[in-house]
């Protein structure tokens, strides 16, 4: 039974030392990361448009009686709770984006060959603190135990955790979040189109003819029949854009924050459960 333990917790010193050297984690987790990264990025670059051609459309003025005569709505007062809302999420994109290039930086510290030489140097202490012929003293086995964990733990906790992060991303989130994300941009457009039909109505000059004049009042008259149809689907839209928006925030909020904090906590736990068996092989 000591030999089986003894080869089972050789095999281990030599998968990691061969993990470390091959670097076959370190480029699992750099795609994963650098595909959560761009996703932020694309993800902020979404609402930071959307509150661009919000911030256009919120002077526009919308008459609601045919041929322009009668009370005007200010589109502003339709968009401007999502335009709050855009903001508080652009903070937490922030938040979000900072952390994942954080971990970008992280595993570059982690991958940094010096730490596999340390994790290499504590695997050989561990094998021969193990094999040494007539055994070595408990306190020096215990020894290289923990500084073999602790240097594992250092050396591959952060590409753990973010492959982690990523499985149950793309398990659980990433649907969402696609769906999320193309609501956005189809607000955005929509916006933008009303805008830009705003201002073609409004662009026409004062040295037209009175026949054409008297042709487009008829047309903006027809035109405003579905002004009430057009505000409506505008509200909607801001509506549906203000709920992706809510749940885009809990999917980042649970990928850069809680998720990395859960795997941390199942990591350390972990760790410290195979310390304590550790400890009792040592003895």
């Amino acid at each position: 039974m000591l030999n089986r333990k003894k080869t089972v917790w050789t095999i281990v010193a030599v998968v990691a030392v061969g993990l470390a050297l091959t670097g076959f984690a370190d480029d699992m987790s750099d795609t994963y990361a650098d595909e959560a990264f761009k996703r932020a990025l694309v993800t902020f670059a979404v609402a930071r448009s959307l509150n661009g051609v919000i911030s256009v459309a919120q002077g526009t003025e919308v008459a609601v009686e045919p041929g322009g005569v009668g009370v005007n709505l200010t589109v502003g007062q339709i968009l401007d709770p999502i335009n709050d809302l855009i903001e508080q999420f652009s903070s937490v994109m922030l938040v979000a984006t900072s952390s994942l290039g954080l971990q970008n930086i992280l595993l570059g510290m982690a991958g940094w060959w010096g730490v596999s030489l340390a994790l290499g140097a504590a695997s050989l202490f561990l094998v021969l603190s193990i094999w040494w012929p007539g055994g070595v003293r408990q306190a020096t086995a215990a020894l290289a135990m923990k500084v073999f964990l602790i240097t594992v733990f250092l050396r591959f906790a952060l590409p753990a955790l973010i492959v982690g992060t990523h499985i149950v991303f793309a398990a659980f989130l990433e649907e969402e979040h696609d769906a999320a994300t193309a609501v956005l941009e189809a607000t955005s457009s929509e916006i933008e189109a009303f805008n830009e039909q705003e201002t073609t109505s409004n662009a026409a000059g004062d040295d037209r003819s009175w026949m054409t004049r008297l042709g487009d009042m008829i047309d903006s008259s027809i035109e405003q029949l579905d002004v009430a149809g057009r505000i409506e689907r505008l509200k909607a839209s801001a509506s549906s854009a203000s709920e992706q928006i809510v749940r885009l925030i809990v999917i980042f909020v649970m990928q850069t924050i809680i998720l990395p904090l859960v795997f941390l906590w199942l990591l350390v736990e972990g760790l410290k459960g195979i310390a304590g068996r550790a400890a009792r092989f040592s003895q």
